[in-house]
């Protein structure tokens, strides 16, 4: 079981910022998970991995793929505060779910350093 957040590359954001968008990505995705996929993943540890995508368009790409499965996810929108425009889509939840059933759709992407 895990979750992955899946962060745009392009977007040149701090790390105070990234860390943020994580966050609200996290904790929308899981807002929509089933109980009983909650508590499995709670009890093996809440594992969470972000990966990158290049550009808005390949998180599309992945927000799409995902969308299809009965995974939970959660798009970011940004609320214009600080770094970004108002409405920037910076980041995807996909998760928490079966690594195997996640894995089909992210495993081409790349660790966000």
């Amino acid at each position: 079981m895990k979750q992955i957040i899946v962060m745009r590359a392009d977007l040149k954001m701090s790390r105070g910022k990234i860390a943020a968008q994580a966050c609200h990505a996290c904790l929308g995705a899981y807002k929509k998970a089933d109980d009983r996929i909650i508590k499995r993943w709670e009890s093996e540890g809440e594992k969470k991995v972000v990966l990158k995508a290049n550009d808005l368009e390949e998180l599309f790409e992945i927000y799409e793929l995902s969308k299809a499965t009965n995974m939970p996810i959660y798009l970011v929108h940004d609320a214009g505060h600080t770094e970004l425009p108002r409405s920037t889509i910076t980041c995807l939840g996909i998760g928490p779910d079966e690594d195997e059933k996640i894995d089909k759709i992210t495993q081409d992407l790349k660790l966000l350093k």
